[in-house]
């Protein structure tokens, strides 16, 4: 099946975890893809695992928190392929520790990151994605924007705020034909997760150590054996951002193994 044949895409977060799974399997499909990231490695990694498909793989070294390298990362997307029909706003942090502990260039860091890089990356592709070919942007939100992921305060307003937005979004550009969607993406194996992850700059969970566990006991998925790996989100995301998603706008979809019911 080859969705993508004749589609161009954005995707960050692409030298890790999810983003890495969504931009191979975008290029399976038969699309043109750029990949970006703030890890130099982890694009490589991109592009290693890319092999024959490399042709139509293009890597930027992009960091979503910082405006100038969001405003050069997008223009040289936008020109290496032509236009833009989807994006998909894959990369993030996460950080987790005891919130009275919590200093504010923690807690500011992982909302920057999150949900202002989120924001800097879309503005700057609003105008590409307007000219695009049944537009789609994909955010990523997380199951933590509704449900209690305890020492996770910053990064469950980042994720909240991203999935509000999404909303807003998909009202205001309804018209113009862009359709925006999030994911929310809970029980699964990633860089972010285990914290392998250096392209998103985690270190992992990294819980307290005196942290209360039984806070933690409605946290497992209730499908399989254990955490999902990143393509169980990457199949659903090259849904949204395809032809095949053409009638769904301003909502999302919880990709947790049910998780929560």
């Amino acid at each position: 099946m080859l969705r993508y044949a004749d589609r161009r895409s954005l995707v960050t977060g692409g030298g890790s975890g999810i983003g890495q799974a969504t931009v191979l399997r975008m290029l399976a499909e038969g699309g043109r893809v750029v990949a970006a990231d703030v890890s130099e490695q982890g694009l490589a990694d991109t592009r290693a695992k890319a092999g024959d498909a490399a042709d139509r793989l293009k890597t930027i070294t992009m960091d979503i928190s910082d405006e100038a390298s969001v405003k050069e990362g997008v223009a040289g997307a936008i020109a290496f392929l032509g236009g833009l029909d989807a994006l998909v706003n894959a990369a993030g942090i996460l950080r987790s520790s005891h919130t009275e502990q919590t200093s504010l260039e923690s807690f500011e860091q992982v909302v920057r990151i999150n949900l202002v890089g989120t924001f800097l990356v879309i503005r700057e592709a609003l105008p590409a994605l307007k000219q695009g070919g049944n537009a789609a942007v994909v955010n990523f939100s997380s199951t933590s924007a509704a449900f209690a992921h305890p020492y996770m305060a910053a990064y469950a307003a980042s994720k909240g705020g991203i999935q509000s937005m999404t909303h807003a979004l998909a009202a205001e550009f309804a018209k113009d034909g862009i359709r925006f969607t999030s994911v929310q993406p809970g029980s699964i194996s990633s860089g972010m997760t285990d914290g392998s992850g250096e392209s998103r700059r985690s270190v992992g969970p990294g819980l307290p150590e005196d942290a209360d566990m039984g806070l933690f006991m409605k946290l497992a998925p209730a499908l399989g054996q254990g955490f999902a790996s990143p393509d169980t989100v990457a199949g659903v995301v090259a849904m949204l951002a395809s032809d095949d998603g053409a009638f769904i706008t301003g909502t999302e979809i919880r990709i947790d193994g049910g998780t929560h019911f």
